[in-house]
């Protein structure tokens, strides 16, 4: 019996079969230069050997900060191999939420980019406690050039050390609502998630997957699956929006993701109408909401390619709405997060982990495979977020009688104002339909009458001047006068997180701070 338990590939040993198959193929490519698959296999072997040589205990933490490289990607997995469990450095993260990372996840071996953080890496290289030894991808006058190593130091053959119940990630959730923690898993939970993409999300046959958000969250997610059915992974550093377009035209990418800003960027970019972009056959988007008319918008403009994904850093992936889900004509299924996975077991429970009729609001759980096993050093928030044998995601939602959610919002932004709870998601929801806003934002302000006020801060379209209470009477007339915003405050832009959601926190710390105008 425990041999069945155990009968499940570590993530390391499913990247070295899916190389093997394809030997002459092009693993990656980026911006002058490419590698096949025989080539990253060798890459991985070489970076193994340096790694194995170092005589570090299994379990030992690797922190990589790293843009989108193919040999950084190459390096976390032979870590892996070798027994190490990697955490992902946010790329636009602070650095003290990097130096937090490090010493909360007691990494000992820190990987830089040397070619893109130089200089963070040497502030982290001498301020983070507790590293033992300091890579970097390029040339520094600190820490040990890896590729001038791997150069120097002959063949080597890739070999699986790892075992399913070894540590092969810790990844540090968004920290929206409050400080970020690191979702552990072993090989066993992280073994099943690049089948269940392939399974549930519609990837093109041969990928030529375009990586522009950072491989270190979700988009990293889409390189094995991509490798497994032998397609091409190109890397470009950072969202560049012309970049973006060319590269598209010109290696005839079939499958991208974006957040949606992203994708507002690009609808604005007067290069879109020049460019064909007609190779595109799936493009993913997730991580925040995303306008309801200029989804429309970029279906007409770029085609039925769009499909949402939905997870989160404890559970990826959960849902998926897919791009048949994303029809003009009937808008309404725009708004929902979509229909769960086939792997997941997801229910709609209410505070005693009941589940709920359809259409009631709950909180969103789920048993899964690739569920975390914990989070790290954080035995009583575990047990909160774990309980009764289901993750609770926090977030809110409906689900009608097929099963499709809609997502209401996250349980700890919820708006308690004159005694009435409101989501401000459905409030997002009802302004993003207005034809002059852009993005918007809700939260709850503190307020002596009503305990909270609802706030709108909103982003006007491109030469757009929203009518501030034409918004509110929007508002008051799809969902009720307690919905109706008390304030609506114009700002250029939002405060984003580093995964590109709404960073909420941030609106509520600052803002009574700014010169933006008022209104209500």
């Amino acid at each position: 019996m425990t041999d069945v338990l155990n009968a499940f590939p570590t993530v390391g040993a499913q990247t070295l079969r899916a190389l093997a198959r394809y030997p002459d193929r092009i693993a990656f490519s980026w911006p002058g230069g490419s590698i096949t698959y025989r080539g990253t296999t060798d890459l991985i072997a070489r970076l193994q050997n340096v790694f194995m040589n170092l005589g570090a205990q299994p379990g030992t933490k690797v922190a990589l900060l790293t843009a989108n490289r193919a040999d950084t990607w190459c390096a976390g997995v032979a870590a892996q191999l070798s027994r190490f469990a990697i955490s992902w450095l946010h790329p636009l993260g602070s650095m003290q939420d990097q130096i937090d990372q490090i010493e909360d996840a007691e990494a000992t071996i820190l990987i830089i980019d040397a070619d893109n953080f130089l200089q963070r890496g040497g502030e982290l290289a001498s301020r983070a406690q507790g590293l033992q030894h300091v890579f970097t991808l390029g040339r520094a006058d600190y820490g040990i050039d890896l590729l001038k190593v791997i150069g120097s130091g002959g063949s080597a053959t890739a070999r699986d050390f790892a075992h399913v119940d070894d540590i092969a990630v810790l990844n540090y959730t968004g920290g929206t609502t409050g400080k970020s923690k690191g979702a552990l898993r072993r090989h066993r939970e992280v073994s099943g998630f690049a089948s269940a993409i392939l399974s549930d999300f519609e990837i093109p046959d041969t990928p030529s997957y375009l990586t522009v958000a950072p491989i270190s969250h979700v988009a990293g997610t889409k390189v094995l699956p991509t490798l497994m059915r032998g397609g091409t992974v190109h890397m470009l550093k950072g969202f560049d929006p012309e970049a973006v377009l060319k590269t598209i035209e010109r290696e005839r990418i079939n499958f991208t993701l974006f957040v949606p800003t992203m994708i507002y960027v690009l609808l604005d970019n007067p290069t879109l109408s020049k460019t064909d972009l007609s190779s595109l056959d799936l493009v993913l988007y997730g991580a925040s909401p995303m306008s309801p008319s200029r989804l429309v918008e970029g279906i007409e403009r770029i085609g039925p390619v769009f499909s949402q994904l939905y997870g989160q850093t404890e559970c990826y992936p959960v849902s998926v709405l897919r791009k048949t889900d994303h029809d003009p004509k009937k808008p309404e299924l725009f708004l929902s997060c979509g229909f769960p996975i086939a792997v997941c077991d997801v229910r709609i429970l209410d505070d005693d982990d009941q589940e709920v009729s359809p259409g009631e609001a709950g909180e969103i759980c789920v048993r899964a495979p690739h569920v975390m096993k914990e989070y790290w050093k954080r035995p009583e928030q575990t047990a909160e977020t774990l309980k009764n044998g289901w993750l609770h995601t926090g977030d809110i939602a409906r689900a009608d009688e097929r099963g499709y959610m809609f997502i209401l919002d996250r349980k700890k932004d919820m708006i308690v104002s004159g005694g009435f709870n409101i989501f401000p998601r459905e409030i997002e929801d009802v302004l993003t339909t207005h034809a002059d806003v852009a993005m918007c934002a809700v939260v709850g302000i503190p307020d002596d009458k009503w305990g909270e006020a609802v706030t709108a801060i909103v982003v006007a379209r491109g030469g757009a001047k929203p009518d501030a209470n034409e918004l509110i009477n929007l508002v008051k007339t799809r969902k009720g006068s307690a919905h109706a915003p008390k304030h609506i405050k114009f700002v250029s832009e939002l405060p984003m997180t580093g995964v590109g959601k709404i960073d909420k926190k941030a609106l509520r710390a600052s803002f009574w701070v700014g010169r933006e105008r008022m209104v209500g």
